[in-house]
Parts: C-alpha cells; structure tokens; sequence
C-alpha cells in the first residue's frame, strides 16, 4: 500500500512538473511556427490601432516589434503575424497560446494575472471622464479641476456614463455605485468609438476610460472644441504586455528588450510621435519608475 501510493505522489509530480515545462516553452512555440503572434486590439489608439488592409500601428504595437527583434536574435528569420483580438478574449488567446504578445492599452491586476503574466510597465495613467462642455455641472466638478460653469442646464432625470465593456475602469465603477445610492446608470459600449458617438449624440452624459486614450479619442470627434477631457483621475492604470504565465524566461526576454529600449537614443522620439508635448515628461517618468 505505502509503495503504491508513493508510486501514485511521485507520477502526479511528473505530470504536474511535465505540464509547467510544456507550458513555459514560449520559445519553442514560436520556434516550432517559425513565426511570433502578436495579439493586438484596434481601437486602442495611441496604443494600438489598424485600418483594413494594414499592419495595426501604435505606441504598444511598436514596443512589442522591438521584442520581437530581441526574438529573432535566438530565432533567425522570424516571421510576425498580427492577429487582431477582443479586450474579452485578448487573455485567453495568450493562455490558449494562439498569440505570444497581447499589446495595447492593457491594465495589469490581479485578476488578469490569474490568467497571463505581464512585462514591465509599459505606460501609466488612470481614468477619467470625457464631457461635452454643457454636460451636468456635477460631472464637470467630479472630473475637471477648474469650477463648473459652463453647464447650460441641469438634469433632473437620472444622468448616464458611458464605458466600454470588460475593461478594469468598468468594473472599479460598477463596484462603486454598488454600495451607494445613485440616479447615475452605467452603459456599456462595444468600443471607445461607439461611446463617443453617444455622448456627441446625448444619450449618454460622460465616456469614462483612460485619460490618455480620451485624449486620442476627442480629438477624432466630429466637434473637437464641444468636448473637454477630465484633468482629475479616479484610478491608477499601469499598462504592460501580457505573456504566458510559467515563462520566466520569455518574460526576461522581453522585460530586457524594453529596458535596452528604454535606455537607448530612439525612445524619446518614439514617444514624441504618439504623446507630443508630453513626451519629455513621459520619458522620464519611464526611465524613473520602469527600469529596473
């Protein structure tokens, strides 16, 4: 019995040590493909965005290009496919291994990291609000720094903010107005493009997400100048590149592509390009607070 049940313990660890060693091989994946997936979503811009026809563009997308080229140093020859995903599925396609990189404007938590392991930070910002200039003077006093005064009129009727679905930034708001009383709902949009044209067409009252992607987001409506971006941020979103779990060393590989990055005479003018003015800022926050 006893020589029975230690043969049992110690096959159950060959099984359990067989699975994290066929899980963690990255490398070999894309060795065996001959070709690095990279996962991306569309309407994540400056992060990641695609037109029809082309290679999707971006801040992340370029960051997980330069990890790829740190690929190709162990893999000479190495193709890149971009495969377009969902925020709703993005994590499970990492952990399903149909893509090696997840890029774009992606929160770590813990949550997610039951599912993916994640790079270095990448990005940080947080949420906030995206107002038409006559939305409800509260909304301007709860999300713009300045006084309210540019409200034309008040609501009495229950107000509504927008936001898209399976995001970290719905998730903290459903959680708030759960354990208060509120007239304000909460409506779900399928992409950040959907919500805009709500607010532009007043159904809803405010678009909620990431400060730095509302930026990105106003300056593609149809009036610019009738809408203005919240200077108050209501959470704290550090952005990273989600990868496979049990892969210490991929994840290495990575975390040392963006760090020689990082550090190199290209990096400030990358972010020139996606973030402007705000680029000098941005590039020392990273060296400060990213690099090991």
């Amino acid at each position: 019995m006893a020589k029975r049940m230690r043969r049992f313990l110690l096959v159950s660890l060959a099984l359990c040590f067989s699975a994290l060693a066929s899980g963690a091989a990255t490398l070999d994946t894309i060795l065996e493909r001959g070709t690095v997936h990279i996962g991306y979503i569309s309407d994540q811009a400056p992060f990641s965005s695609s037109k029809p026809g082309a290679e999707p563009v971006g801040y992340a997308i370029d960051l997980c290009r330069k990890i790829a080229d740190e690929i190709e140093h162990h893999i000479p020859q190495l193709k890149r496919k971009f495969v377009e995903v969902t925020l709703a599925d993005g994590f499970d396609a990492v952990e399903n291994e149909d893509i090696d990189l997840l890029c774009g404007s992606i929160t770590v938590n813990l949550k997610r990291r039951e599912i993916v392991d994640f790079s270095q930070p990448i990005f940080l910002t947080g949420a906030s609000a995206l107002l038409r200039k006559d939305s409800p003077s509260y909304l301007q006093s709860l999300f713009l720094n300045g006084p309210a005064v540019r409200a034309v009129s008040e609501r009495v009727a229950t107000n509504v903010i927008g936001m898209r679905a399976n995001t970290t930034t719905a998730a903290t708001l459903r959680d708030a107005l759960a354990v208060q009383e509120s007239k304000t709902k909460l409506a779900d949009f399928k992409t950040h493009e959907d919500g805009l044209k709500a607010l532009e067409d007043r159904r809803i009252d405010a678009y909620i997400a990431d400060q730095v992607l509302l930026i990105s987001l106003a300056k593609r409506a149809r009036d610019p100048s009738s809408l203005e971006v919240g200077d108050r941020l209501i959470t704290h979103e550090p952005y990273a590149i989600a990868l496979r779990r049990d892969d210490a060393d991929f994840r290495l590989l990575a975390d040392r592509a963006l760090t020689d990055f990082y550090l190199s005479d290209d990096f400030l003018p990358l972010l020139v390009t996606y973030f402007g003015g705000e680029a000098p800022m941005l590039h020392t926050q990273i060296i400060m607070q990213h690099v090991p």
